[in-house]
């Protein structure tokens, strides 16, 4: 079968991944135990550097920044893709830098 390229599925109106079988799709998806550590982690390592932000919206924050990778075939840099994005988007709704003791790796 001849790979599948993005003028092919324009044109059949499937997108690559939706014709590989081993594919995740949304409703397969779920963390790892890895994964899930990986929350915890960021989550108090980013309640440390933004005391100023509610905890439950830090949670958040760090879920949706996951939730951003949910279909990535590469999981090994997801945590600290999601800490980024997670780390960014507090530091845009607070107007600010994170606290220097909180700084992450």
């Amino acid at each position: 079968m001849a790979p599948t390229t993005l003028q092919g599925a324009e044109r059949t109106g499937t997108s690559p991944a939706m014709e590989d079988p081993g594919a995740r799709t949304t409703e397969e998806w779920s963390r790892t135990p890895e994964e899930l550590a990986s929350v915890r982690t960021t989550v108090a390592r980013l309640k440390a550097a933004y005391p100023s932000v509610d905890a439950d919206t830090v949670e958040a924050t760090v879920e949706a920044g996951y939730d951003a990778f949910r279909q990535a075939r590469v999981r090994k840099y997801v945590p600290i893709l999601a800490e980024r994005r997670s780390r960014k988007a507090l530091a845009a709704a607070t107007g600010s830098t994170p606290d220097a003791a909180g700084d992450g790796p």
